[in-house]
């Protein structure tokens, strides 16, 4: 039977998770800073001979705790030892941009893949690199929520247009239409610096009528989806339903987003108030060895 054992903020996620699987036990962590600042950790469970899945939505900011209890697992004689990242951080700098930049994905990846030995995500940014065993030395799962996106459009948006917010994620909103069964555009957009973004977008006069629902896998300042729902809103399109995969939303971004759409969803790879679609059921079925469709 696997083991599944949370960190903190992951709790509820794992009691999903558990629930969606078959043969798992939910494990309990103990955890708490000692006044210096430094982590307690301690597994309620028994994970002997056992493979053990660390859970863990944030595994940048909880990283030495993921060290800290993947190396107690392996002392207490656990099997194969998986850490469960539904969010990967550390993908965006992915090159040095300017002299003297840390090239942190890598030195990231490089971290993990010592600490455990298999990773399972959800859509990682991969934008310089084809695919994760490029950064990293470990077996890793990069699952994919644009079918599960496209079943939550089906039941939830009638007569939808679905809109990618650049060049890179055409091949994404394309899977999406097809599951949704719906036409898609894709938008072109030019950054200017990490705040301020323009959006340039096709003539959609042929799909007027439509509602669009424009997607995105990670929503972090909320600057690219509002420029696109303005652009959308200069064609005579209605307010957008935004679906996003990642919901960061740092700061004020998501009060701000919500002004610009009709509804916004993610899926739950990060806690938010967004959720509305969970990847749980994915996760749980690679985990237990099935490939994805």
């Amino acid at each position: 039977m696997r083991l599944l054992v949370p960190l903190p903020g992951s709790e509820a996620f794992s009691a999903r998770l558990a629930a969606a699987g078959r043969d798992v036990e939910l494990g309990r962590l103990a955890f708490r800073r000692f006044p210096d600042g430094e982590r307690y950790v301690r597994i309620d469970a028994d994970p002997k001979g056992r493979p053990v899945d660390i859970v863990c939505q944030n595994a940048d900011e909880h990283f030495l705790t993921v060290a800290f209890v993947a190396d107690a697992l392996r002392e207490l004689g656990a099997g194969e030892i998986t850490l469960v990242a539904p969010y990967l951080g550390y993908m965006r700098q992915d090159a040095r941009f300017r002299p003297g930049e840390a090239v942190t994905s890598r030195t990231f990846a490089r971290l993990v893949s010592s600490t455990v030995n298999r990773l399972v995500t959800v859509d990682p940014h991969l934008h310089r690199f084809a695919s994760l065993d490029e950064l990293y030395d470990i077996p890793c799962v990069a699952l994919r929520a644009a079918p599960l996106i496209g079943d939550w459009i089906i039941h939830e948006v009638a007569n939808p247009l679905i809109i990618g917010p650049d060049a890179e994620s055409e091949q994404w909103a394309a899977e999406i239409a097809a599951k949704a069964e719906a036409p898609f555009a894709v938008l072109s957009k030019r950054r200017r610096g990490d705040r301020e973004v323009e959006i340039s977008v096709p003539d959609l006069g042929r799909h007027r009528g439509r509602q669009p629902v424009l997607i995105d896998d990670i929503a972090s300042s909320g600057r690219t989806l509002t420029a696109a729902a303005e652009a959308l809103g200069l064609q005579g399109f209605p307010a957008p339903v935004c679906v996003v995969v990642h919901p960061i939303f740092t700061g004020d971004a998501f009060a701000r987003s919500s002004e610009m759409f009709s509804r916004i969803v993610s899926t739950d790879t990060l806690p938010h108030s967004s959720n509305a679609i969970t990847v749980t059921s994915l996760i749980a079925a690679a985990l237990a060895g099935e490939r994805q469709a």
